[in-house]
């Protein structure tokens, strides 16, 4: 029962009381009964007063209690010029200014971090209470190449991109450095925060590839630039002296020099080969800028193949081809481009033991070009290592190539991957723009 109700019911019942004893007790005396029915009659009004100025109060706090549960914190009351009322008028107004303004600063501030976490350089990934994906910025849609309504809700326990693999693994507070393909580096960050009492996580995903990239041209320039510089430095006075014996006739009269002339010739090749070993490095490190010009995509396709043909049909390879009629134009450096397809052909045919298929298939609408292979493939383990310098799966690799191709395609911006999708299947991908 509301208050007022009761406080109805109380005067009510207090009234027909006092009526009820008036008119026994006076009934006798009309102007004492007089007097008491006017009595009763004047506390009636005063009781009608003053349950107004009770109720109103309380009305004017049901309605800032309903204004506090729609979040309307612009109600504000006006005073009534009654002194117990009006204060409670200024606190209930000093409380929605501050409220009002605390809001203010909260939408503010939910406004700035929506802003930071949308316009981020690194990607964010919030994750509700049973760690389903709840908020994803566009860089790390980027970074997934994942469409957002593939992720929303999901948790990451079901995905199966590498890097939800190891988000899974991570711990709150762990740091990670990811390699896929050989080439992309990201670094994984899992952190947390409180909501509402109950801990949520968030993963941080930063790709550090042309960073690293960066760093590591620096490092195994500078290696390459000492070895050449001391090979050379040996290689030049050692070959000049061999040279002037080999032409120094009187040094060779007879024919019991000849076991020696023919070492020092073998000697002097050798040193040449070497020579020839380091000037591959020394490329690698001089490549210069690429000199883009239009060119026809199937021509050069084309021109490798005939190029590498020899060498695929003497361990029983063919070739295939799925290009397109009409002219695929691309801007490349021509020299530079059919270096890298010339590596890429190479490591194909030698990834093949006895007869097999060299697949050249080119997707105009996407602008892709992807050199599949029935190889033995590429393990786990050494996909992540592939265009690493010196690295080679062959046993008498320089592990050059891949490297060369590496720097020539991030020479022109093209996005590229180099993987075994399934058996006998590895597959290099080419995106041009």
């Amino acid at each position: 029962m509301k208050l007022r109700t009761k406080y109805v019911l109380f005067v009510v019942i207090l009234h027909l009381l006092i009526l009820v004893l008036t008119y026994f007790i006076f009934n006798q005396n009309k102007i004492f009964f007089i007097a008491s029915e006017a009595f009763v009659l004047i506390s009636v009004v005063v009781a009608v007063q003053l349950y107004r100025q009770l109720i109103n109060p309380l009305k004017l706090l049901m309605q800032g209690v309903e204004a506090i549960k729609d979040k309307d914190f612009n109600v504000k009351f006006l005073s009534t010029g009654k002194h117990e009322v009006d204060a409670l008028i200024d606190v209930y107004n000093q409380m929605m200014d501050e409220l009002r303004t605390e809001r203010t600063r909260q939408e503010q501030q939910h406004f700035f971090l929506e802003k930071l976490i949308y316009t981020s350089p690194t990607g964010i990934i919030i994750l509700d209470f049973d760690d389903r994906i709840q908020q994803i910025n566009p860089k790390a849609l980027q970074l997934l190449a994942i469409a957002e309504d593939q992720l929303h809700g999901t948790s990451i326990h079901e995905l199966e991109h590498p890097l939800f693999e190891q988000m899974r693994a991570l711990k709150s507070g762990e740091t990670v450095v990811v390699k896929l393909d050989g080439v992309s580096s990201f670094k994984l960050q899992k952190s947390h925060f409180v909501d509402r009492g109950f801990s949520r996580h968030f993963i941080m995903i930063e790709d550090l590839t042309a960073e690293i990239l960066a760093a590591e041209k620096k490092v195994y320039g500078k290696v390459i630039r000492m070895m050449a510089h001391e090979v050379n430095n040996t290689i030049g006075p050692v070959n000049s002296i061999m040279q002037s014996a080999m032409k120094t006739h009187q040094l060779w009269e007879g024919h019991e020099f000849d076991v020696l002339k023919d070492a020092l010739q073998v000697a002097m090749d050798r040193n040449q080969n070497l020579n020839l070993f380091m000037r591959n490095f020394a490329d690698l490190v001089k490549l210069p800028p690429a000199n883009k010009q239009p060119m026809v995509l199937q021509k050069l396709i084309q021109s490798v193949a005939t190029l590498m043909d020899i060498k695929a049909k003497e361990k029983g390879i063919r070739f295939e081809f799925n290009l397109p009629d009409d002219a695929v134009n691309i801007r490349a450096d021509e020299q530079q481009l059919e270096q890298a397809l010339i590596n890429i052909v190479k490591n194909a045919i030698e990834s093949i033991d006895g007869d097999g298929l060299v697949k050249f298939t080119l997707i105009p609408s996407e602008r892709k070009l992807i050199i599949t292979d029935t190889g033995k493939g590429i393990t786990a383990e050494q996909s992540t290592n592939l265009f690493s310098p010196f690295f080679s799966t062959k046993k008498d690799g320089q592990g050059i190539g891949l490297t060369l191709t590496r720097e020539i395609l991030l020479n022109h911006g093209f996005e590229f991957s180099l993987k075994t999708v399934a058996e006998k299947q590895t597959e290099f991908v080419m995106w041009f723009n």
